[in-house]
């Protein structure tokens, strides 16, 4: 028998293969080595292999795809309904070598080197912003301890910085705090370097100028959805894209009755993070509230709590996101394509 299907669950060290033949039926269970695996892969002729969307994946894909494999890769959620029987690297590359196969599967597009590349600014920025946060928040809590409250917000942290030098605070302790207010600074320094640097290539890249025409879309969001987004043809609607990132609710039918939940949080929890961020600030600024339906958001606010108006703009961003990059276009408002 040929081997046609391979479901490869990868790890650091041991790879489990899992062949099949067109019918599905097993050739082969096979442990590797990682040194053994494009060796073990060049002497099969070209077949359809699965794997799960995780870490190293997209570099697992990449090379397979240079050696004539066709490589499709599943989010793990996806692939767990799948495994009959306790969970082992075996059972689960059998699974994955099943779920490959499945015609209503939902698959993730291979990134290129350069898109990964571009993720990991991404990435890093977004460590720096949660370092960033943790400090103010603990500079700001040791403060309280001798009585000084000081107001919120990442843009007050200059003024968060000097409160460290009150005479309240005893040396030992400013001694103490100047270290996170020194990490603060450093911090700051990256981020920003980061950030002009994401702007650099938005500006250079004719997909983010489109996205970044959305009220509430700036150029990190811009950049972090291109990246991401290889190929937006592999969701088949707006409605679909908005759901893989985990802005649309939760869905508990049972005896006939359908009952709506709130948002799922699965998918892309950065982009979900950046566009609800942006959808806060359009709501507030009068320009991109009317860009984006002033009616529309009003009608929502007068019914739904804020947050839920928020997430509600945010869902709405996404679908258009996707219309623009299946189209080609960049975003017109309501009020001008009816003129």
């Amino acid at each position: 028998m040929q081997i046609s299907i391979v479901g490869l669950d990868i790890a650091k060290q041991v790879f489990q293969v899992h062949a099949a033949d067109a019918e599905g039926r097993r050739v082969a269970q096979v442990r590797l080595r990682r040194a053994q695996v494009l060796d073990f892969f060049r002497e099969l002729p070209p077949c359809l292999v699965g794997m799960e969307a995780c870490a190293t994946a997209h570099h697992w894909a990449r090379e397979l795809i240079a050696l004539g494999h066709e490589v499709k890769l599943m989010p793990p959620a996806y692939v767990k309904p799948y495994v009959k029987r306790n969970k082992t690297d075996a059972a689960d590359a059998e699974a994955i070598a099943e779920a490959v196969t499945r015609p209503t599967m939902r698959f993730v597009a291979v990134k290129s080197v350069e898109q990964q590349s571009m993720l990991m600014l991404h990435r890093v920025r977004e460590l720096f912003v949660r370092q960033r946060t943790m400090l103010a928040t603990a500079l700001r809590a040791h403060l309280a301890e001798f009585g000084i409250v000081a107001p919120q917000g990442i843009h007050r942290v200059e003024k968060l910085a000097a409160e460290v030098r009150d005479p309240a605070v005893p040396p030992l302790a400013q001694e103490a705090l100047s270290l996170l207010v020194d990490e603060l600074a450093s911090i700051g320094r990256r981020l920003d370097t980061i950030e002009e640097r994401l702007v650099a290539l938005h500006r250079a890249d004719q997909l983010s100028r489109r996205l970044a025409s959305i009220p509430g879309v700036g150029p990190i969001t811009a950049m972090a959805i291109a990246s991401t987004v290889p190929d937006p043809s592999v969701f088949r609607s707006g409605r679909e894209f908005a759901a893989w990132l985990g802005l649309t609710p939760k869905s508990h039918s049972s005896g006939g009755k359908d009952k709506l939940g709130r948002i799922s949080k699965r998918g892309d929890r950065y982009i979900r993070h950046l566009l609800y961020v942006g959808a806060g600030n359009a709501i507030r600024f009068s320009k991109a509230r009317a860009a984006t339906g002033e009616a529309w958001i009003r009608g929502l606010q007068e019914r739904r709590p804020p947050k839920v108006v928020i997430i509600a703009l945010a869902n709405k961003m996404a679908r258009i996101a996707w219309a623009l990059m299946i189209r080609g276009e960049s975003f017109r408002s309501p009020a001008a394509a009816t003129a």
